[in-house]
């Protein structure tokens, strides 16, 4: 069986999910690399330095390990998940001792079984008794931790470029520990409205949370599986751009990510229907100021308290910073050299060295170069 290679860009993330605290079976869950190939990749990358604690830079490292590997040991495999021994354990724990999730997970730890609490929720969710999907909550997350996001529909708006009526979508992006949150508005739901979306989202928090918890989306995910989630290129490499981790929603299980689920028909049915806007920027404009004013003055339902109130008082000041310049999406494609010496990606010819001719190569283009990469490197 041919071997699975991976990029120097997965690597990296592979890196980036450790330093943050996660496991090697979570990180093996999360990207779809096997636990072995995880393992050898740290293992590669401590022996040059690298540390939970440490200052390094991951780019480097990553191309470093990407060189030294040569492939990882072999194929993602998706497997039945490691808290099934545990089943029946579970269920009496939650429906007859009524343990919170939080707890299990506590216990969990304690029989030396490794496991993200998001993970547990999920298996939670999908195989224990229906009793329990009406009575297991997500815990609440520190300050800055997690972010949720997902589309919308809100509905027809006329759109004078088209010169005609399109579906209108939001971008909801909440933050889970104030509850505060941004609506992004587009005509469309591709990879460049979801970067542009969660951009503009991390502007107006004024930083960037730990992590984002996103929903099986077409425009960032290659391949929507429970357990191993392959993101798609271009939207992994905004991640590390920004310092953010990604942890996919559960397929199909929109209570993944209860507090945007809830959100979505909240904006539609309080702010968007009924009203009437000319265009696009005017909806954004007037859904800016109904996120601050309404939606973050209003006392939430769950929490009791305002959320822009909680966020300015306790949450603002945990975010990540801010910094850099905003993320240039890429292109990302795949081009045989020809005899000539040149490959054509986005309509355009580009030459590259005798040794390569007959090879596959990934290319990518941005608005100011086009890198050619071959195996990933």
């Amino acid at each position: 069986m041919a071997r699975k290679e991976y990029s120097m860009i997965e690597i990296v993330d592979v890196l980036r999910r450790y330093q943050q605290g996660d496991g090697i079976r979570a990180i093996a869950r999360s990207t779809g690399i096997d636990r072995n190939t995880v393992r050898k990749y740290l293992r590669m990358a401590q022996e040059k330095g690298f540390s939970k604690g440490g200052s390094i830079d991951l780019e480097s490292l990553g191309t470093e390990v990407f060189q030294q590997a040569q492939g990882p040991s072999g194929p993602p495999t998706v497997r039945d998940p490691v808290l099934g021994p545990y089943h029946q354990l579970l269920t009496e724990w939650l429906d007859k001792d009524q343990l919170t999730l939080t707890k299990a997970h506590i216990k969990l730890a304690r029989m030396g079984t490794t496991v993200s609490y998001s993970s547990l929720y999920r298996y939670v969710r999908d195989h224990l008794s229906p009793s329990l999907h009406n009575t297991v909550r997500m815990a609440e997350c520190a300050p800055g931790e997690v972010a949720e996001v997902d589309f919308g529909r809100l509905g027809l708006l006329e759109d004078p470029e088209a010169g005609r009526k399109r579906l209108l979508h939001a971008l909801v992006v909440t933050l889970v520990y104030s509850r505060y949150q941004y609506v992004w508005i587009t005509f469309r739901q591709d990879l460049s409205a979801l970067i542009n979306g969660i951009e503009e989202a991390w502007i107006f928090f004024g930083g960037v949370t730990r992590r984002l918890v996103i929903d099986n989306l077409r425009a960032a995910v290659v391949k929507s599986d429970r357990y191993v989630p392959i993101f798609q290129r271009t939207f992994l490499e905004y991640s590390q751009h920004r310092g953010f981790i990604v942890d996919p929603a559960v397929v199909r299980h929109p209570e993944g990510k209860p507090v945007v689920e809830r959100q979505i028909p909240y904006v539609r049915e309080n702010f968007f229907k009924g009203e009437s806007f000319r265009d696009r920027e005017h909806v954004q404009q007037e859904a800016t100021q109904w996120c601050q004013t309404t939606a973050g003055m209003r006392i939430h339902g769950t929490t009791r308290q305002r959320p822009r109130v909680v966020f300015e008082q306790e949450e603002q000041r945990a975010l990540l910073p801010l910094t850099g310049e905003r993320f240039d999406p890429p292109q990302w494609g795949q081009c045989k050299v020809h005899p000539d010496h040149h490959i054509r990606f986005a309509y355009a010819l580009y030459s590259i060295p005798t040794a390569y001719i007959g090879q596959q190569v990934d290319v990518r283009k941005d608005s100011h170069l086009v890198r050619a990469y071959l195996k990933g490197s």
